[in-house]
């Protein structure tokens, strides 16, 4: 898989595609990698994203071209983790809403406060703290020139890949732009 492709389409097109993919963040804990189990695609010209109202300071990331990360402090209390996409102008971005621990456990378990495993990463707000994103200082970096890594992983067949409505937004909440990879106990809601 070609990682700068998918970046380079639309949000639409790069959710499902990055499921299955590694994000890898160094710390100077040590490493941190986890495989990508749930999506969701976010656009300009979608009521319920932040890049609806065009650019701000904040949203700015997004209207870069693909391939840069757009982080977001979101109800008083958690930052998120988006992947933009697209080209430069359009404000699109794929929000990493959940993903499946693979190194770096005790560290993710240490920032987070907790040890069951899988409740550590299965949600935007508790993926990026195990991650160690307790800011906004990573958005607008360029994946892999940062301190986090995107690394291709073995493509979904078609029928491992859900579709279904997002989550925890009331605009436009019907349309089915959340992704996630079928009976994978690490997606944030079934």
């Amino acid at each position: 898989m070609d990682l700068r492709e998918v970046l380079s389409r639309s949000s639409l097109e790069a959710a499902p595609r990055l499921l299955g993919c590694y994000l890898v963040r160094q710390t100077p804990h040590g490493t941190i990698k986890v495989r990508i189990v749930e999506t969701e695609a976010y656009h300009q010209d979608d009521p319920a994203s932040h890049s609806f109202r065009g650019i701000t300071k904040r949203t700015a990331p997004m209207f870069q071209a693909g391939g840069r990360l757009y982080i977001y402090f979101t109800y008083g209390m958690h930052y998120a983790i988006n992947i933009v996409t697209g080209p430069a102008g359009r404000g699109e971005g794929v929000l990493i809403r959940a993903a499946e621990p693979l190194a770096g456990v005790k560290i993710m378990q240490t920032n987070r406060g907790i040890r069951d495993i899988n409740k550590l990463t299965n949600g935007p707000g508790k993926l990026a703290q195990a991650l160690g994103i307790f800011d906004t200082s990573l958005s607008g970096q360029i994946l892999n020139k940062s301190s986090i890594l995107l690394r291709p992983g073995e493509p979904l067949k078609d029928e491992e890949i859900v579709a279904a409505p997002r989550i925890g937004i009331t605009k436009a909440a019907d349309r089915p732009w959340r992704f996630y990879i079928k009976d994978n106990p690490f997606v944030s809601r079934v």
